[in-house]
């Protein structure tokens, strides 16, 4: 009993530093995140979230430290107070968990909506021009449905597929009619400027529309958050599960009667005096 006693503790200790590394390291992004997003107008928006996540990881790594102490000490108030903090903090990321997985579908059709009222893109406007910019820059895509077709006959240089992304991606030639511009408003060009084409017959595009592939990385990234709570949940519960094992061998131990050891002369002596008596 003593050594699976030691070998929990230990185990408990592990799991609470463990606890501890990962709370600062989601605290310390939680941080860089509050502050790239300050200046922005969503912060408004995602401010609340920030809070929850200040208060749960601020949380996890004090009940962390308790449980550490409550480890090596073997302190109940300790181990207890690990134990439902714990407890009360898994149960509310299971919660989350089971809200972003019936929320998947939704944040997806949300998604598909917003992109689909910038449509035509020949007639967007620029904020939505070039947020797509960016979209076709970084995934390698061009327009949103239809490709390079949503586009008109002014197709933005963001869909110029090189000869390096035409080896790892499937790229095509834009029809006769269309024409390369520069969508993009940051440019020094002037605003006549701004709509010159480049014509080259050997400029390609790329083939696929940027829509499914954003909403396919979008679930991808809901999903990776989602596994991420699932483990951070079962880590918890680990220790929760170690810290009540701890309390069950410290009261057993309470319970165990003290043994006393008496000296008495053995009974035969007193049966060899008999007869020899006799």
């Amino acid at each position: 009993m003593g050594r699976i006693h030691i070998c929990v503790k230990r185990t408990l200790i592990f799991v609470c530093v463990l606890i501890c590394i990962i709370s600062t390291l989601l605290l310390a992004i939680t941080l860089f995140g509050h502050g790239y997003f300050h200046q922005s107008e969503e912060i408004e928006d995602i401010l609340p979230g920030i809070v929850v996540m200040y208060v749960l990881e601020a949380a996890t790594l004090v009940l962390s430290i308790f449980g550490v102490y409550g480890a090596r000490k073997e302190k109940k108030w300790a181990l207890v107070l690990f134990s439902v903090g714990m407890s009360l903090a898994s149960l509310y990321l299971f919660v989350e968990c089971v809200n972003a997985y019936h929320s998947k579908h939704e944040m997806e059709e949300l998604t598909r909506e917003e992109h689909l009222a910038m449509m035509p893109l020949s007639g967007a406007k620029q904020t939505d021009i070039e947020t797509i910019y960016n979209i076709q820059t970084n995934l390698k895509c061009c327009g949103l449905v239809q490709g390079y077709q949503d586009w008109g006959t002014d197709i933005p240089l963001s869909c110029l597929c090189s000869d390096e992304d035409s080896t790892d991606f499937k790229c095509v030639a834009p029809g006769n009619n269309t024409r390369f511009v520069i969508h993009y408003p940051n440019s020094d060009m002037s605003e006549d400027d701004d709509h010159k084409g480049l014509m080259d017959e050997h400029m390609l595009v790329y083939e696929k529309p940027c829509l499914p592939i954003l909403i396919s990385v979008e679930s991808y990234a809901i999903s990776l958050g989602i596994g991420t709570l699932v483990a951070l949940t079962a880590l918890w519960d680990v220790g929760v599960v170690l810290a009540i094992t701890i309390l069950c061998q410290m009261r057993r131990k309470v319970d165990v009667p003290p043994v006393i050891f008496t000296f008495q002369p053995p009974q035969y002596r007193e049966l060899c005096d008999t007869a020899e008596s006799v």
